[in-house]
Parts: structure tokens; C-alpha cells; sequence
């Protein structure tokens, strides 16, 4: 069932529609893992009964959620958490012990009785990968995400107030803010303890969610289980959002046939920022081009040079983040200029005023004196085919600055895939600078726990990977 758009838009904290839920909405289910499943009745007894013990537990402002928990007791802990008062700290399963001592000992642990929440209040901490090994806390308060969560109902409509499946990790904060998304709408959210491609379409079949949260790398999987078994279109999915890595355009006409009634959309954002701009994923869209901005965003470029006034993208809308926790000097934190902030991601904007991503600041590699972005040629190798994966990298070079490699994932024993012939392909849609010197094979591709490349791996990696010939 899709509720009414407008019933929970005056809400100012996070937590504040499950009440209202719990009341009109009692015996719908607000989140279902397939094995455990709460109503908006149960989930709000069981968020008050822990909220009231951490109240008179005195617990600290800011509490760690157990991710040894599934992922509906973390939820349940989570909004236990908020609707204390406190802030939400949600840690990744798979830190190693030093790194989660590390990260848990910057934090207080000092009873604390925090006042009433308002809009400004943090409510949560969430944490992205940095350069010195320790993940960087990005923390939240209420009105950044419940400005996310109004402005993606009112740009795509009920269907995004309708039941949601969110098939990823409670720790990634897409999915989290699916989650979030299913709950604050009064519709409810599917979620899936481990992803399974398998499972993730038996759910979208059943037409229980019409709206999926998903990235690229599992519709991927999704699609290609369906080709292998010859699987029928899937008709009850009406609302198909991405984000976390960029899409594979030139996958959309198969899954548009796969869910022929859905509306697929590319965003484009970050965890310091939310929403930052959307577009309809389209195969003819430039390659370049994340979209235009959300309604209550202001996007301005930075310092624009040629070719096609690239420059530094800043943000400024009611969705940034607070502040950092812990450490503040990491190279490849988000960058603030008074109401505006930069992830440092490079972009311009094009003659059809879409926002186009070149890549991000601290990968860009000079190279000959000019200014090569990693993205652009991994794109290009990607689209080859036989290449699974590629990651591009400069490494020093006493007469170009740096030399221009890449690192590639077969996923095909074809001896199409040579050095050469991968130079012959970039040579046809680059410049002679952005060409690779040097090929080199990766057989066990590094992931971040978010699903994406994890290119300092694979730089660490470098002198001991073989050379493609």
C-alpha cells in the first residue's frame, strides 16, 4: 500500500512518523528480513522499550549499534538510539579488532542525559574509508536526512513512498537510508541479511516492493541470473533507484525489459552530501553525465578550466552533513566553504545543463603536464569486451611525472585480451596521453565493503601483479 504523499512531510526528526504508524498503521509490517518480521506496532514497543532503558541507563551521547546483531535488531537499535535522544553510531562487521578499538576509543563513553532532539541535533554516524586506515566518522543530524527523505518523495512520486526492498548491508548508508525510507513512509522495507541475486528477484516477483534501492553491482548479478535461466519480466516493480558506483548505461535496455513497468534512476550523491543531482538512466545520455540537481540543491563549479570548464564541484543544500569525527586532517575529506562543501569530486556542466562527473580530485593523475582522471579510462576499458574490471593508476616517471597503467579483471579466457589490443581500443577514444604505458592483471579483485574498487589495494598491489603481454 502507497500512504498518502504530504502526511509525514512536517516531520523534523527521523523517528518522529513511526509513532504515528504504530497508531494508524498497527498491523502492517515495517521491516521483514524473511525470517523475522516486525509490524509498526511491535517495532515501535520494542524501539520504546530499549529507548527507556538507555534513558535510565544514562548511556552516552553517542552509541555504538551492535553489528554483530541482525540487520532487524540493528534497526530496532538504531531507532532506539535516536529516539533517545542520542546519536547513532553504526561500524562496519568486517573492521578488523585494532581498526573498531581504534575508531570506538575516539569516542566518550560518559553517561550522559542529552535534551529533547531537535532538527539540528546529530542523530547519526556513519563511516567512509580514508587515507590514513582509519575510517573517517561522518556524522548527521536530523533535518539532513529528513530534507533526503522529503525531496525523494516529492521528486518521484508515491512510488518511492511505497514499500521498499533495500538488499544491502545495515552498515552502507544507501541501504540504511532505504531502510529509513520504508519506515518514515509508513510502507515498509524488505531487507536481506546476505545479498542473494536470487532472493532479491523472488521479493521483487512477489510485488511486495515496488521500490528498489539498489547499486549497480547487484543489478548486475541480478540480470545476468536472469539471462542464464531464461527468467520472465518481473511486472511489480515500478521504481528502480541507484546509486554507490556509476551504472552500466549500456545495461539499461535489459533491465528495463527485465522490469518493463519500472522507472530506472541514476543519483548521484555521497555520504557528506545525500542527494546531489538524478537523471533517468538513458543509454544515449552522455557517459559523463550524473544528472541535474534535486530541487532544494545548489550545485556551483570551482576554479573551471579547459577543457569543458572542469573544476571542483560544490554543494549547497539543507541535506550536508555536521562535521567529521575523529581525525580532521585526512587528504580526502570533504572540503568546506562556508555554506558549501566539496567531496572534491571534478565535474562541469554541460550545454544541456546535466552535471558531468570527470572523477575524483585526489585520484587525478598528471601526466605530461596534463590532467588525466582515472574514471574516464577505466570507463573505457570496461567496455571492452572480456574486461570484468580495470583500475588506473600513475606511478613515477623521471620524464612524464607520472606513468599512466592500468590494472584489468578478465572474466573471459579469449586471447582477444592483449596489451596491445587494449592500447589500439583506448587509442580510438582518448588522447595519446591518456593511453596506459602498461597493462597489468588482477585476478582476486579487492572490494571496499560498500561493493566498490578499492584502488589503494590495488596501487599497494601494483609491483607484484603480472603484466598483461
Amino acid at each position: 500500500m502507497v500512504c498518502q504523499i504530504g502526511a509525514w512531510v512536517a516531520d523534523t526528526l527521523v523517528h518522529a512518523p513511526l509513532a504515528r504508524w504504530a497508531q494508524t498503521r498497527a498491523q502492517v509490517v515495517a521491516i521483514d528480513d524473511g525470517q523475522t518480521a516486525l509490524t509498526f506496532a511491535q517495532l515501535y514497543a520494542q524501539v520504546q522499550h530499549q529507548a527507556d532503558e538507555l534513558k535510565c541507563n544514562q548511556a552516552p551521547e553517542t552509541v555504538f549499534v551492535d553489528d554483530q546483531l541482525s540487520t532487524v535488531a540493528q534497526m530496532v537499535s538504531f531507532l532506539a538510539i535516536i529516539s533517545s535522544g542520542r546519536c547513532a553510531a553504526v561500524s562496519d562487521p568486517d573492521w578488523p579488532s585494532a581498526v573498531r578499538q581504534s575508531v570506538q576509543n575516539s569516542f566518550s563513553t560518559a553517561a550522559s542525559t542529552p535534551p529533547e532532539p531537535t532538527p539540528t541535533s546529530p542523530f547519526y554516524i556513519g563511516f567512509t574509508s580514508g587515507s590514513t586506515g582509519i575510517p573517517k566518522g561522518f556524522r548527521r543530524h536530523h533535518r539532513s536526512w529528513t530534507e533526503s527523505l522529503r525531496v525523494c518523495i516529492e521528486t518521484f512520486g508515491h512510488d518511492a513512498a511505497s514499500a521498499v526492498l533495500a538488499p544491502g548491508r545495515f552498515s552502507h548508508s544507501l541501504f540504511l537510508f532505504g531502510m529509513v525510507l520504508g519506515i518514515w513512509s509508513g510502507a515498509g522495507v524488505v531487507i536481506q541479511e546476505r545479498f542473494s541475486a536470487s532472493r532479491m528477484m523472488q521479493t521483487l516477483r512477489q510485488g511486495r516492493t515496488p521500490c528498489l534501492v539498489v547499486v549497480p553491482s547487484q543489478l548486475l548479478l541480478m540480470l545476468d541470473l536472469a539471462a542464464r535461466r531464461n527468467m520472465p519480466p518481473i511486472e511489480g516493480v515500478r521504481l528502480v533507484l541507484i546509486s554507490g558506483a556509476r551504472w552500466m548505461r549500456d545495461r539499461t535496455a535489459e533491465l528495463q525489459a527485465l522490469l518493463p513497468n519500472a522507472r530506472i534512476v541514476e543519483f548521484y550523491g555521497a555520504s557528506e552530501t545525500s542527494f546531489m543531482a538524478w537523471m533517468d538512466a538513458d543509454a544515449s545520455a552522455p557517459p559523463h553525465a550524473v544528472g541535474k540537481p534535486f530541487s532544494n540543491v545548489e550545485i556551483d563549479i570551482r576554479h573551471p578550466q579547459a577543457p569543458l570548464d572542469t573544476g571542483q564541484i560544490f554543494v549547497r543544500s539543507p541535506m550536508l552533513f555536521m562535521d567529521y569525527v575523529g581525525s580532521q586532517t585526512d587528504p580526502t575529506a570533504a572540503v568546506r566553504d562556508g555554506d558549501w562543501l566539496s567531496v572534491r569530486d571534478m565535474g562541469y556542466f554541460d550545454a544541456h545543463g546535466f552535471l558531468c562527473l570527470v572523477g575524483r580530485e585526489n585520484r587525478m593523475i598528471v601526466t605530461q603536464g596534463k590532467n588525466l582522471f582515472p574514471e574516464e579510462l577505466e570507463a573505457v576499458l570496461m567496455a571492452c569486451p572480456g574486461i570484468a574490471q580495470a583500475s588506473v593508476h600513475g606511478i613515477a616517471d623521471p620524464i612524464r611525472g607520472q606513468q599512466v597503467v592500468a590494472v584489468i579483471q578478465m572474466n573471459t579466457t579469449e586471447p582477444w585480451v592483449t596489451a596491445q589490443r587494449l592500447s589500439a581500443v583506448c587509442r580510438t577514444q582518448l588522447e595519446s596521453y591518456k593511453v596506459p604505458k602498461r597493462f597489468f592483471v588482477c585476478t582476486d579483485w579487492p572490494l571496499t565493503v560498500s561493493g566498490k574498487t578499492d584502488h589503494p589495494a590495488l596501487a599497494k598491489a601494483l609491483p607484484c601483479l603480472p603484466p598483461l603481454l
